[in-house]
């Protein structure tokens, strides 16, 4: 297969990151999420945690905390997005890979070689997702997927002009309710070789 890129947006309790993870390992190709954080992180002199809970939401205490004069909380936020998307590139360019969030399907979105993947379900399977599989207490649940889903909402509307919703730069939507973890890695991975070519 030649160099390629999978862009993968999930809905939280959707399991994209699970699907993201055994998708990598099917394919055999790296899978990058947490270590772009860690890598910004790095590049800004900053606590992981720090840009963990920063970069998909303005609200965050700490930060205010930490930046009350001069850098506010918006422009930290443009610099981590920015730093992001460098990161994003780099690695696209460097091999064939995953990539989880962080707009990665605008940012490579005239890219050559990428597939750009949505994963979402119904709240009813979600929450079942968060409560079983994840481990939490159902309302701690419902208010994670409600506010989860606003915050990269308003992240994707705020760094991604040409944003109209979920669909947007999205070559394939998939319902991982419908076909289970298992199965949509299957499928994923079939399109994968169909369209970048078998090894």
């Amino acid at each position: 297969m030649r160099q390629y890129v999978i862009t993968l947006s999930r809905q939280f309790g959707s399991l994209g990151r699970t699907i993201a993870q055994q998708l990598a390992r099917e394919l055999e190709i790296d899978f990058y999420d947490r270590d772009i954080v860690e890598e910004t992180a790095k590049r800004m002199g900053l606590p992981v945690s720090v840009i963990s809970s920063k970069e998909e939401n303005s609200n965050n205490a700490l930060f205010k905390r930490q930046y009350p004069l001069g850098m506010g909380v918006s422009s930290m936020q443009d610099e981590i997005f920015g730093i992001q998307t460098n990161i994003i590139r780099d690695l696209a360019r460097k091999e064939s890979c995953i990539i989880v969030g962080r707009c990665a399907d605008s940012v490579l979105r005239d890219f050559e070689n990428s597939l750009s993947v949505y994963i979402y379900a119904p709240v009813e399977a979600r929450l079942k997702n968060c409560t079983g599989t994840l481990g939490m207490e159902e309302k701690e649940a419902r208010k994670m997927i409600r506010e989860v889903d606003r915050s990269r909402e308003l992240y994707h509307r705020r760094y991604c002009p040409e944003y109209n919703g979920p669909s947007t730069n999205k070559d394939l939507m998939i319902d991982s309710s419908a076909f289970g973890v298992e199965k949509t890695v299957e499928l994923l991975a079939y399109i994968a070789r169909d369209r970048f070519g078998e090894q």
